[in-house]
């Protein structure tokens, strides 16, 4: 038999480079960022931006750019839970044994594919390419086969397929479909109660992008000059407020480049404006911040007491922090002063105020629309490890006040354990302090509940969950 002649080997198609996405690219870099560091995007991202925008050339950003990153860094940590549960349904190992940056780069994927409107084609190709970049063509492959199990089916598919039943188990449900851990579903409906409906507006006004809010700091800056700026509508209970619409930059108003304007959250505008209107008996001339950084609340008081010729005192602990409330004061027209210090161990003397203000550390379980790493950060036991200093800066507080003086407690959480549980324990240990009705003091702002003190939710009145309790010394 003759030997067959050898076919001539079909040549193998051409290397071709990853193209690099400059909007991915850096939305990379900011979940990396987030994961490795401990990073909060909101203070990783506009660094990232802003250097993006400075460049010459075809990566160079403009609007659409800096919008599509932001969604993309923001989108992917708010329902990081529920992807993780569609990517752990796509692949033959536990989660825990994928490398991180490349669960990263799958959760970018699945944004695109389930949470986006970009096209399922380009989702794909796009976080693939990526995928090159950054982890090489071997597990670029792994990329691609598991973005192509996801977009068989959409998120409503997906979720109807690894959420349990809800009759089944109602907190594992929500968990899954809101993307929050199951604790913080249990401790957010402990603390709004109510049924199915309630829980499930606020899990999902969680995972919304907040509107940009700021304050016109009053003596320095008015309403009606921040409302002259683009996109910008007056807020909706505090006198100060002022929000922007999509896409509003606040670096672009003059009053907050200049500090006679600040971005601050309309609760903790509230906050501030009910303990300055609260009713005193007697003398109203000293005033204290004592947990004031960064700054924003202490601002506001500050502004609100020289308008009365009062003085303010704004302690923080941490001296960097401190630094920042001495910038946010800068520039305030009445008499004021900040210092480094622990406000459960202060340096001034006992009753040397009239009125104090303690925002008290606390899990920021009240905040996750603004800072959505926070709710996967977080542990049931770091509770444990903010109750203590929560009902010291409480205790001194009331040591700080005069007698007929008011102490305002506050704390951007909700959790029970950091509300009602520490303001009630400080209060049975301690004779001569009286709970005061807080609603009043929140003038056209519904739903405040039973009282005395006041909750705050993202999805009833559009802010951050702030509560605040109101507590005179009267001995």
């Amino acid at each position: 038999m003759s030997e067959q002649p050898r076919r001539p080997r079909k040549p193998g198609k051409p290397y071709r480079r990853p193209q690099k996405d400059p909007v991915r690219l850096l939305a990379f870099e900011a979940l990396r960022a987030v994961d490795e560091r401990d990073a909060y995007a909101n203070l990783v991202l506009p660094p990232l931006l802003r250097k993006a925008r400075e460049k010459e050339g075809p990566e160079k950003f403009d609007a659409r750019d800096a919008a599509l990153a932001t969604e993309l860094v923001y989108g992917t940590l708010r329902r990081q839970g529920t992807y993780d549960a569609v990517i752990a349904d796509c692949v033959d190992r536990p989660l825990r044994e994928v490398d991180p940056p490349v669960l990263d780069v799958l959760s970018l994927g699945v944004h695109q594919l389930l949470g986006t409107r970009i096209p399922t084609h380009a989702a794909v190709s796009a976080s693939v390419e990526l995928a090159r970049v950054v982890l090489g063509d071997g597990r670029a492959k792994f990329v691609n086969a598991v973005l192509r199990k996801v977009a068989r089916d959409d998120l409503d598919g997906w979720l109807a397929r690894v959420a349990p039943p809800y009759d089944e188990d109602p907190e594992d449900h929500l968990a899954v479909v809101h993307s929050h851990p199951r604790w913080v579903v249990s401790a957010l409906w402990d603390s709004l109660g109510g049924g199915r409906a309630g829980i499930e507006e606020l899990l999902a006004a969680d995972n919304e992008r907040p509107e940009v809010t700021l304050v016109a700091r009053p003596g320095r800056a008015t309403r009606d000059e921040l409302l002259g700026e683009e996109a910008a509508v007056a807020g909706r209970w505090s006198p100060y407020a002022v929000r922007l619409s999509e896409g509003g930059e606040p670096g672009a108003v003059e009053a907050v480049r200049e500090g006679r304007a600040g971005v601050q959250d309309e609760g903790s505008q509230l906050v501030a404006l009910a303990l300055a209107d609260a009713p005193l008996d007697g003398p109203d001339r000293r005033w204290l911040d004592g947990c004031a950084g960064p700054g924003g609340k202490a601002a506001l008081l500050g502004a609100l007491a020289a308008e009365r010729g009062a003085f303010l005192l704004a302690s923080e602990k941490q001296p960097h922090r401190a630094g920042l409330v001495a910038k946010a004061l800068a520039g305030n027209p009445g008499p004021y002063q900040v210092i480094a210090a622990d406000g459960t161990r202060p340096p001034w003397r006992p009753g040397s105020f009239d009125r104090v203000l303690v925002d008290v550390p606390c899990t920021g379980l009240g905040a996750l629309r603004r800072r959505p790493e926070a709710r996967w950060r977080r542990r049931p036991e770091d509770l444990d490890g903010f109750a203590p200093l929560q009902r010291g800066l409480l205790r001194e507080a009331l040591e700080a006040v005069r007698v007929g003086g008011v102490v305002a407690y506050a704390t951007c959480s909700p959790h029970l354990a950091e509300t009602r549980a520490v303001v009630a324990d400080v209060l049975k240990r301690r004779s001569g302090a009286e709970l005061l009705d807080a609603r009043p003091l929140l003038p056209g702002v519904p739903a405040l509940g039973e009282g005395p003190d006041v909750q705050l939710w993202p999805h009833v009145h559009g802010t951050d969950a702030m509560y605040l309790a109101l507590v005179r010394r009267t001995s």
